[in-house]
Formats: structure tokens, sequence, C-alpha cells
């Protein structure tokens, strides 16, 4: 007789442990290695350290020193020499055209208007003089002329008569040109007179008095100055002292910001009015005046006041950035790093559309002519999308022919071929937007003319986007910088992307 067999439910509960343990075991290798993978993705990212690409605005700002004073500022002298009688002005005095400042003692020059109308008295009386003898000579010459015809005087007689007859003549030549000295002198004298008495030359406000009650001014070698007189407070000007380095910047028109100690909570704004050319080099350093407008219509800034202003030189608004820390970045030799951006749902030359699309926004056009650069800007997408489908060999470096080739070097060949290609690339963009073009007005044309050069011929540099845990080289363009942040655009980039700024030190 055969042994009994253990039942079917036995065997099962015997095997039920060794799936149990190899179910857990499953997990905990399950687990296991997805927090190693966590840990290490973790750890890749921790490798890097980043900052994001952003979208706001950069401005590019000057800064300089510089001092208020009124755009135009008279001094007022003294053409003679005399004692002060009186001041009829104070400092800060409102004063009109023609207004009577100061007095000086005009007794000197009474005296010689009295004296000099006797000289002319006397001069006249010669004159009369003159005129006497002159028609009594001329009498005697007509007589005789009369009688030599006659034969009844001697021909000598006559010509001693027309002799004296010319001395006559000439007697009162004399007589009336010294009249004329005479009533010369005199107008001179009276000039002096009139000039004791002294006048504003200009509507404004007094500055400075240099004279009292008194004083004697002696004008000798040079006119004395007596008051300094502000033509216009309510329009001054500031004149900085810009750096050679920055002065290529400053552009007649630009906005200036500027503070003063004496008002330590208010910010009053300008205008650039002038770039001088007139370079003064101090201790071997070269600046340039520029000039600024200043409007002071409630009188609140005061000439002579000492100024920190900054001119704004570019402003750009809504645009991509990243911390310059990013620009600075090259990855270690060896290290590794993804694929260049290239094809993908990213369009490597949406910034310069966006660029293009953004300039031409601030030209205002019609609907008509924004309809023309629509069709321009879609003409060009569609030619740069069949050339990144044709793979590198249909384009410049395969980048859609925006721009000089990734690998470009600056110096030797490679200088040479990056700059054939920005010219190629300008001649195809003018000739793309030619139609645009001419449909604009010549001030805009100038300032399509001027952003369509700026994108052509700004510089480059690679970017380290993050991209899974490691670095991709990216091809952007490089705009404004206010010194901590730079404006980018090309190569796909977009708001919140991840930017490598440097590696951090590995245990």
């Amino acid at each position: 007789m055969s042994p009994a067999r253990p039942p079917q439910s036995s065997r099962a509960r015997a095997w039920l442990p060794r799936v149990l343990i190899a179910l857990v075991v499953l997990a905990l290798a399950v687990a296991g290695t997805g927090y190693w993978l966590k840990q290490r993705a973790a750890g890749s990212a921790d490798a890097w350290r980043t900052t994001s690409v952003e979208r706001g605005a950069i401005r590019v700002a000057i800064s300089s020193t510089g001092t208020l004073s009124a755009i135009s500022t008279v001094t007022v002298g003294s053409q003679i020499s005399g004692q002060v009688l009186e001041v009829l002005v104070d400092f800060n005095d409102q004063v009109t055209r023609g207004q009577v400042l100061a007095r000086i003692d005009p007794k000197t020059y009474e005296a010689q208007i009295e004296q000099g109308n006797a000289q002319v008295a006397s001069a006249r009386a010669s004159l009369n003089q003159a005129l006497a003898s002159q028609r009594n000579a001329e009498l005697d010459y007509r007589r005789k002329a009369e009688l030599v015809q006659r034969q009844l005087v001697a021909r000598s007689d006559v010509d001693l008569a027309r002799a004296a007859l010319d001395q006559a003549n000439a007697q009162v030549a004399s007589a009336q040109a010294q009249i004329r000295q005479q009533t010369a002198s005199t107008r001179t004298t009276q000039v002096n007179l009139d000039r004791t008495v002294i006048r504003s030359p200009v509507d404004g406000v007094v500055l400075t008095r240099s004279i009292e009650p008194g004083q004697t001014v002696a004008a000798s070698l040079q006119a004395p100055e007596l008051f300094t007189i502000a033509e216009d407070l309510s329009q001054m000007k500031i004149e900085l002292a810009v750096d050679e380095a920055d002065i290529g910047q400053v552009q007649q028109g630009q906005t200036v910001a500027f503070t003063a100690d004496a008002f330590p909570d208010r910010q009053f704004r300008g205008q650039v009015q002038q770039v001088r050319l007139a370079a003064t080099t101090t201790n071997n350093v070269v600046t340039y005046p520029v000039v600024v407008n200043v409007d002071n219509s409630d009188g609140t800034l005061l000439p002579g006041l000492t100024v920190n202003a900054e001119i704004e030189v570019a402003r750009r608004d809504d645009v991509l950035k990243v911390s310059n820390a990013a620009l600075r970045y090259k990855p270690a030799t060896g290290a590794a790093t993804g694929p260049a951006v290239g094809g993908g749902p990213r369009r490597s030359g949406e910034g310069l559309a966006d660029d293009l699309a953004r300039a031409v926004a601030e030209l205002q056009p019609s609907a008509e002519q924004q309809a023309r650069f629509e069709q321009a800007l879609a003409a060009l997408r569609q030619r740069q999308d069949a050339r990144r489908a044709s793979g590198p060999q249909g384009g410049a470096g395969g980048r859609g022919g925006f721009g000089p080739p990734g690998g470009a070097a600056p110096g030797g060949g490679n200088a040479n071929i990056e700059s054939q290609v920005r010219q190629r690339m300008a001649a195809r963009m003018k000739e793309d937007f030619a139609e645009f073009r001419a449909s604009l007005d010549d001030p805009r044309k100038a300032r399509w003319d001027a952003a369509l050069a700026a994108l052509v011929n700004a510089r480059r540099a690679t970017l380290y986007r993050l991209v899974d845990g490691q670095p991709q080289p990216v091809m952007v363009r490089i705009g404004s910088s206010d010194g901590s942040s730079t404006e980018v655009s090309g190569g796909g980039l977009q708001e919140g992307d991840v930017i490598i700024t440097g590696e951090r030190a590995r245990g």
C-alpha cells in the first residue's frame, strides 16, 4: 500500500513564503534603482551653478558729474572810470532790459561836454570870419578879371586875387572841418556821459554784485566786472565731463537723470543738447563736455549746484536677458556637453524674427506697411525652414543662414569668413525687405537701416543651457548690457531656460 500524499493546499502554503520574499526583494531592487537614479540626477543637477533666462528691460547709462548754470549768463562791466554814486540793485533782484543798475559820477564828462560846446561855438565864429574873407576875395577877383580884359590892370594883380580867393576857400574848409571835429569830440564825451548810467542788457536775475556806493572803478586795460546777470533761470544747463571711452555712445536728444546733494530725495531729468568737440586732458584723462538742458520752471534748482548724472544711452524693454556670469562661463576641457542646438521644436531664427518685429513696431507702421513686413518675414522663415530641412549643407553652418558659423573664432581666416557671411546676410536682408523699406518715409528708413545693421553686426556668444542634467551649447546674439545682465536673442532661447554660470566643486 503506497504512502499518503500531502494535500495540494499544503504545497501551496510551502511556496507562498518564497514568492513573497522574491516580490519583496524585487520591490526593494526597483526602489533602490529608482532612488539611485534620482540621486544620480540630483547629483548631476547639483554639479552646476545656474541662472534663468528672464524677460525684462535693459537700461544702459553713463555716469558723470557736472555743474548747473544758467543757459545765458551776462557779465555787466563799466567802460569808463569814475566813482560809483549809487547802486540800485542787489543780489537775486529781478531786472529787466534797460533797467538802471548803478550810476557813476558824471561831473567830469559834463564839464567836457561844456568845453566841447564852447569849442564848437568858437569854430563856428571862425567859419563866419572865413566866409566873410571868402566873399571879399571872390569880389576882388571878379573885378580884376574884368579889368584885365580891358588891360586896365596887370595880369599879376589878377593872379594875386585868384590866390587870395583860393586861400579864403581853404580857410572856410578848415573852419568847417574844425567844427566837425569838435562836434565829434563832444559826441564822444556824450557817449561816455551816457555810460555813467549802468543798465541791464537783458531780462534776468542778479547773481553777483561787485561794487558798493563810493567805490571807484578804473577802466584802463579792461572793463571791470560790476554785476553778473543770469538771463533765464527757468531753463538751465549742465556741463558734464564724459570720459573718452563713453563719449561715442552719447548723442543729442538722449535722456539724462540727475540728483543734487541739496535735494537728496528728488530726481531731476534733462536732455542732451550738445556734445562738444573741445576735449580736455587732465592727468592724462581725456574728457569731452556734454551740455544738458534742464527745465527749471519751478525754480528749485540753483546755479552752481554739483550734480550726479546718468545719461541713458540705450534702453531695451521686454527683451530676454541673462546674467553676465553666463557669458563668461566656458566648460572645462574634456567636459561632456550635449549636442548643439539645431532642429527640434525651437526655431533658431525666432530670436531674429522677434527682433525685427520689435524694430518695426517702434516705427509705428501703417496697416499696409505692416502687411508688407509680415509677407517678407514669412518668406524669410520659409527659406529658413527649407535650409534647416536640407541639413548642415543647406545653409551657413546649418544655422538657417542667420549669422556667422558657430565655430568661427576671431582672427585669421575665420574672421574673414565671418565678415563675408555678415555681408551676404546684410545683402539678403536688404533684398528681402526692400519692398517694405520703400514704403517708409526718409526718417523711418534711416531708423530701419540702423536697426537692421545693428542686428546683422551684433556680437555672438555661446551659452550653455542645462537640459536633462547636461550642458547644451547655444549660439545667441548679444545686445545691450547694464553691467549685470545682457540682452540675448536667437538660439531658440525662451524665458525660464536654465543657463549654466559655473561648475560646483566636487568632493
